[in-house]
């Protein structure tokens, strides 16, 4: 477990893991260099064959042209395919194997020291693979195959036929460890494909059978259409996609005309319902003429208002304003006044009446409406009762018309069938005659090539690319080792990781410098720094350092720690009794407690628990188990002391570092 936080932590892990790297990187090298010259060489021989278009490449419908130039791809599979399976069945592989083991096999082995070295090695490779099979043969777990069956899988794993989707070539391929052998197996192979193919697609003359489907499918449809010229006449039409079209306007026509009637009777209603409420409002007599005079009694009261109010002023030279008979004359004026408003200022003497010209021609209208509507509602009843009988004969033609599509579908299926069976008749004749004649319709387009530049293995490109190749993978080993490792070489996540605080980590004591390094003597100080120094003038201080195992520094850690304290004039005093006097301060050594039961008797008293860990010794799950065992045992562990903390960076490396970075 190390914390990666910068290109020199990264430098570390790389020499921590440096002798792994090494032999990763060295053993990659190896590979790559062995197997450029050590690895089976593999030549490659192709060829291309055009399958030309044909009765045995065309898939139903025959099309029209007899022989096209270039095959039109089938939405219902690629006849290519076909010729591929056939090409790459196990019977032409056989033969092929067979030949090759009788024939082909006799060719001389390459010399030079490459060439023997590599047919030495493939020597023993069969013999060990001879071996193995028959070891697996004898307890039954593989069956036992003879040279031409394992041959032949062999062959059909490095022979392939590819064609491009929409094209008609199909390109063969063969890699062996022999160009001329590799020739000659395509050659071999496709001569094979041609002769099987020729004897599989034998056939006999198909002329009689032609002839009597042509005769049966020709009853048919005659009886096909004598059906449906039946239906027809029942339905008294030519088509019933034409009477369908006829009945479905005429109803569409009928209802929209049927529409707009109602509506015509609906207006023509509330427009009745209008005028009768007019006639009911309307006076059937006008006054055609009226004579007007002045109201008497009206001219009547206002000389006696003016006789009232003259009288009035002269009775105001005798009496005042608020005298009783002014107050008395006062109260006649006002009611005559009121007399008079209510009085008209005319009156009529004589009127003259005649018949209302408007009520007349309302009247007239009225019956003009009664008589539209009355026309109206016949013309939506005739309407109705020819809507009814084209929904009827709407519904007779669609109970037809699926029988009638059916027997028109199965008509036109059968016309077509009849065409194609008179067209195969000659077809028929013409196929006997290229399969006598072994005439097919496959072309070899490019022999089998000959190719002396092997495919594999491309040992420049290995030999290139061993170098970055081996360290690549290096870099991963080294990514590897360290998600595998456990071992704890920094006190960084400790204490995020386990809960406990990390009191300090020592630096590791080279045998060449005996006194302690600056490191050292400052991861000391820190140490220092963390214990509770105040109690020990009160109470004194016991210090339990501990360890999972021996061997990790616990007297080591004891001892220098005893000497800063001593020379920080503390007065220390190392195991004895587990009790300290004011002012004294104890270590107690207690190591190895996974082995001693001691250990845990000591550490009882003490005040402090340190557990000690050796860097890159002590692993994550001992970390754990003992934190686990302290905190059964006591419930606290205070600190962890990580000791021997390696920085794994060779001095020359960092002083190079320090060279780059430097400025001058």
């Amino acid at each position: 477990m190390i914390n990666i936080r910068s290109f020199r932590d990264l430098l570390r892990l790389f020499f921590i893991f440096k002798r792994e790297v090494k032999i990763t990187v060295l053993v990659t090298f190896i590979i790559i260099v062995l197997g450029a010259f050590l690895l089976p060489n593999r030549f490659e021989s192709t060829a291309l064959l055009l399958v030309k278009p044909g009765r045995d490449t065309s898939t139903l419908p025959i099309e029209i042209s007899d022989r096209q130039a270039v095959v039109i791809p089938s939405a219902q599979r690629d006849p290519i395919l076909d010729e591929e399976r056939i090409l790459t069945g196990a019977p032409i592989a056989r033969k092929v194997a067979q030949q090759y083991l009788d024939d082909l096999s006799r060719q001389p082995q390459p010399g030079g020291v490459l060439g023997t070295i590599k047919n030495a090695l493939k020597s023993a490779v069969e013999g060990i693979a001879d071996l193995f099979r028959g070891l697996l043969q004898l307890v039954g777990l593989v069956e036992k195959q003879t040279p031409v069956e394992r041959l032949t899988e062999r062959m059909l794993k490095n022979f392939s036929v590819t064609h491009v989707a929409g094209s008609s070539v199909m390109e063969v391929s063969f890699t062996w460890n022999d160009p001329q052998v590799a020739q000659t197996v395509v050659k071999s192979w496709i001569e094979q494909y041609q002769q099987e193919r020729a004897q599989t697609l034998g056939r006999k003359s198909l002329y009689a059978f032609y002839e009597g489907e042509s005769t049966s499918t020709n009853q048919r449809i005659l009886g096909y259409k004598k059906q449906i010229t039946d239906y027809l006449n029942q339905l008294g039409a030519v088509s019933i996609e034409e009477r369908l079209n006829d009945i479905s306007r005429n109803l569409n026509n009928l209802k929209g005309e049927h529409l707009n009637t109602t509506r015509a009777v609906a207006s023509t209603k509330s427009g009745l319902d209008t005028i009768q409420n007019q006639l009911n409002s309307m006076k059937k007599e006008i006054s055609i003429g009226r004579q007007m005079s002045l109201n008497p009694d009206r001219q009547d009261l206002q000389q006696r208002i003016n006789a009232k109010q003259i009288e009035r002023q002269e009775m105001l030279r005798t009496f005042k304003e608020g005298a009783p008979p002014v107050r008395a004359m006062d109260a006649a004026i006002a009611n005559l006044q009121a007399l008079l408003r209510a009085e008209n200022a005319t009156v009529q003497r004589s009127e003259n009446l005649a018949p209302n010209p408007v009520y007349t021609r309302l009247q007239n209208s009225f019956a003009d409406q009664q008589a539209s509507l009355s026309r109206l509602q016949t013309q939506a009843a005739q309407q109705e009762s020819q809507l009814l009988k084209l929904e009827q004969d709407r519904r007779q033609a669609l109970a037809l018309e699926p029988e009638l599509a059916r027997l028109q579908r199965e008509l036109s299926a059968a016309e077509k069938s009849f065409a194609l069976y008179s067209d195969s008749t000659e077809k028929a004749r013409i196929d006997r005659e290229l399969d006598q004649s072994q005439i097919s319709n496959i072309a070899v387009i490019e022999e089998a090539t000959f190719q002396p530049s092997r495919i594999f293995p491309k040992s420049l490109t290995m030999l290139l690319v061993a170098i970055p190749l081996s360290l690549a993978v290096g870099l991963l080993a080294l990514y590897f080792f360290y998600l595998l490792d456990q071992r704890i070489h920094d006190g960084d996540q400790l204490e995020e990781r386990f809960g406990v605080k990390v009191w300090s980590s020592l630096q590791d004591l080279h045998s060449h410098l005996p006194q302690r390094n600056s490191a050292f003597t400052a991861s000391l100080y820190r140490l220092y720094g963390v214990l509770p120094l105040k109690q020990v003038a009160e109470r004194g201080l016991v210090i339990g350092l501990t360890s999972a195992r021996h061997g990790e520094g616990v007297s080591f850690v004891t001892g220098h720690l005893r000497d800063l304290l001593q020379e920080r004039g503390h007065t220390v005093r190392v195991d004895g009794s587990p009790n300290a006097a004011p002012g004294e301060i104890v270590l107690l050594e207690a190591s190895g407690f996974f082995s001693n039961q001691e250990a845990f008797v000591s550490l009882r008293e003490a005040d402090l628990i340190a557990l000690i860990i050796e860097a890159e010794t002590t692993t994550v799950p001992i970390l754990q188990n003992a934190l686990s065992i302290l905190n059964t045992a006591f419930k606290r562990v205070d600190g962890i002391i990580l000791n021997r903390r390696r920085f794994g960076i060779p001095e020359n490396v960092l002083n190079f570092m320090a060279r780059i970075r430097s400025p001058h």
